[in-house]
């Protein structure tokens, strides 16, 4: 892997994803705006052991969060320059496919630390407290959950034409956001969804930052072992599978 296009081609898409004012608004903006308005508008179920709703929704909108970056922006950007022929032209580079599917996901990460600071704030604003949690836990979970979402982003982006991935990125990511686990206590679904759900990596990165980031949580072992097996394969399948055009 040439370590030099990798480190150019990082800094490239860091930079791409600040000025996509709908990668912005897509990583920032709507996860601020349901943690503020739920938090407030107190029309969720929450469960009996916690305080506030708040204290519900932070981990599970910063899940959102994370699958919001690192699937649904990177799809749908690298459907698009394959369709316009920019992939092309970086195929004769000496950057590869498994370093530019590194580089996406590192940008991906370097952005992520502004939306974890930013719903942090906002969190604690509205009366989160961070009191009896884990934060170095929940930053291992936002890891994994970054790698396994960004490998699936990008097997979409890298398989589908471009409007395509469009459509499908935000079927998806509509249809995570109601199995997830992320604003909607998985417990509420019927009994068969929820195994289903909890297979997936949305209910995996919800359970584990719900367990570090309230106090007294448990961080479930299969919660741990969905999220790692996602985090491998889906990157490797992103590589093999990606298509220049």
């Amino acid at each position: 892997m040439n370590r030099g296009a990798l480190k150019a081609q990082t800094r490239t898409e860091v930079l791409l994803t600040l000025r996509r004012g709908e990668s912005v608004l897509l990583t920032l903006g709507i996860p601020v705006v349901l943690l503020a308005f739920f938090s407030l508008a107190d029309v969720l179920p929450v469960p009996s052991h916690l305080d506030d709703s708040v204290d519900f929704l932070f981990p599970g909108v910063l899940a959102l969060a994370v699958m919001s970056a690192a699937m649904v922006g990177p799809a749908i950007a690298t459907g698009f320059e394959r369709e316009y022929g920019v992939l092309k032209r970086l195929a004769v580079t000496p950057l590869g496919r498994p370093a530019l599917v590194t580089a996406k996901i590192v940008g991906i990460l370097a952005v992520e630390v502004v939306q974890v600071c930013v719903l942090t704030a906002v969190a604690v604003f509205l009366g989160w407290g961070s009191s009896g949690t884990s934060p170095v836990i929940a930053l291992g979970a936002v890891l994994l959950g970054t790698v396994a979402f960004a490998g699936l982003g990008l097997l979409l982006g890298g398989v589908l034409p471009g409007l395509t991935t469009l459509a499908a990125a935000n079927g998806l990511y509509v249809l995570l956001l109601l199995v997830g686990g992320m604003i909607f206590p998985i417990e509420n679904l019927p009994g068969w969804l929820q195994g289903v759900s909890r297979l997936l990596p949305p209910a995996a990165l919800s359970d584990l930052l719900h367990g570090a980031l309230t106090p007294d949580g448990t961080l479930p072992v299969r919660a741990w072992v969905v999220l790692t097996v996602w985090a491998l394969g889906s990157p490797i399948a992103a590589s093999r599978l990606f298509r220049w055009q």
